[in-house]
């Protein structure tokens, strides 16, 4: 998760390479904590003795607002965009080695994961736990993987989109962003909301791309374009939602009659550039910040917070709502503000565990590997890629599915594994 500080340029891509850039070190790790933070204080849970509710604390009226900050998934792909183009420059490989060493470090952390919740629903259940909420945690648990699937076909489309950054510069997020909204426009005048999926691969991959623009230094030409990039994209926005068909909030709620993250919507891709236009213009100051050390320890554990805080948001809430018959309070009030240093508490203890046992797996073993293809980095991106959606849908719910789909994670991994030297 290295990201390089500057050095000539590779001669095959127009990113510079870096030798560690602690902004783009900082976006991925404080994206990381927002995500894991969210998740832990938004859920308001009840039991009634056999079903498990669970609401959003952002779902009060007039706090939707909150989320064109506190929805970080953009500044997480942007800066992944950043990384890639830097470490691609660098490569001594070409890209399928390249490739088969980012899925490397992407899926090994899954194996341990898959250990733990594959058996564990079955063991609850033998123990008496009721079925409902632990389904609840079981798919949430698969669920969560979305930004690795995601996040994988950019990884897979780094060395095309290279090529074409090289040659095209802006004008390749332009198109994308072009293509986000001719499939919104065709979305809504239709009414055919599947069509909405295909805005994962033009919005997402739009926003990776203005990471190639950071690291090539095409976003430090000038404080006007960074302003321009704040008031535009967060003003895009606030058009897009008074006058359009989209939501205010950044994040899905529940009733909500349509998501601007399931599928990613054109409204979304403006409050992503309206991010990082912000972003950028603090970075000045955010380099300033005494925060060497707690990167360094971050860093080597991301991976293991974003898999292992939900399992861990379950565990706290098997004992104090379900075992306890403890329900959460109402959003805002006293109790719930005074209740959030106890319920953070809980839930850093039960995750400190987690991140001592689980952090060894964000490095994959280092074996003598062969020299990778194109089919076989592109067959293991399949397999990978595969059981990821799989895992999506199903979760690690009792069942078939999540078997196969950790089988097929595996296969991939093997695909890519150790060959004999000759």
């Amino acid at each position: 998760m290295a990201v390089l500080l500057e050095r000539p340029a590779a001669p095959r891509t127009a990113a510079p390479a870096r030798v560690r850039d602690p902004f783009i070190d900082v976006l991925r790790v404080l994206g990381m904590a927002a995500v894991v933070f969210q998740h832990w204080t938004i859920p308001v849970l009840s039991f009634d003795g056999d079903r498990l509710t669970t609401g959003n604390a952002l779902s009060t009226p007039g706090v939707w607002v909150v989320t064109w900050l506190s929805q970080v998934m953009p500044l997480v792909f942007f800066a992944g965009g950043a990384a890639n183009a830097i470490s691609f420059g660098l490569a001594a490989q070409g890209g399928p080695q390249w490739l088969v060493v980012r899925l490397r470090r992407l899926a090994w952390p899954l194996l341990p994961l898959a250990a733990v919740w594959i058996p564990l629903p079955h063991l609850l259940l033998m123990f008496g736990v009721p079925a409902q909420p632990l389904e609840v945690g079981a798919k949430l648990t698969g669920q969560l993987l979305w930004f690795l699937a995601v996040y994988l076909i950019a990884v897979t489309a780094t060395p095309y989109m290279m090529r074409l950054h090289a040659r095209h510069g802006l004008r390749v997020p332009a198109a994308l962003a072009a293509g986000a909204a001719l499939t919104d426009v065709v979305r809504f005048s239709t009414g055919f909301d599947a069509l909405g999926y295909l805005n994962i691969v033009f919005v997402w991959l739009a926003v990776h791309q203005l990471g190639f623009l950071y690291a090539d230094g095409r976003l430090d030409r000038g404080t006007p374009a960074r302003w321009l990039m704040a008031a535009g994209g967060f003003g895009a926005a606030a058009l897009l939602v008074g006058y359009g068909p989209y939501p205010g909030s950044m994040i899905g709620l529940p009733g909500a009659e349509m998501s601007n993250m399931a599928p990613p919507t054109l409204a979304m891709l403006a409050v992503s550039v309206g991010q990082i236009g912000l972003a950028a213009l603090l970075r000045p100051w955010i380099l300033r910040l005494p925060i060497s050390r707690p990167l360094a320890w971050a860093g080597p554990r991301m991976m293991t917070a974003y898999l292992w805080h939900m399992p861990a948001l379950f565990v706290v809430t098997g004992v104090v709502v379900v075992g306890m018959r403890l329900d959460t309070p109402a959003p805002g009030g006293a109790f719930w503000l005074a209740g959030w240093p106890i319920w953070l508490t809980l839930l850093g203890l039960t995750m400190w565990p987690l991140l001592k046992g689980f952090a060894r797996f964000e490095e994959p073993p280092t074996l003598p590997y062969g020299k990778a293809t194109w089919t076989s980095a592109l067959a293991a991106t399949a397999l990978v890629g595969g059981g990821l959606l799989a895992l999506m849908v199903a979760g690690f719910a009792p069942g078939l599915t999540p078997v196969v789909a950790i089988l097929a994670i595996l296969g991939g991994l093997l695909v890519t594994g150790p060959r004999a030297q000759l």
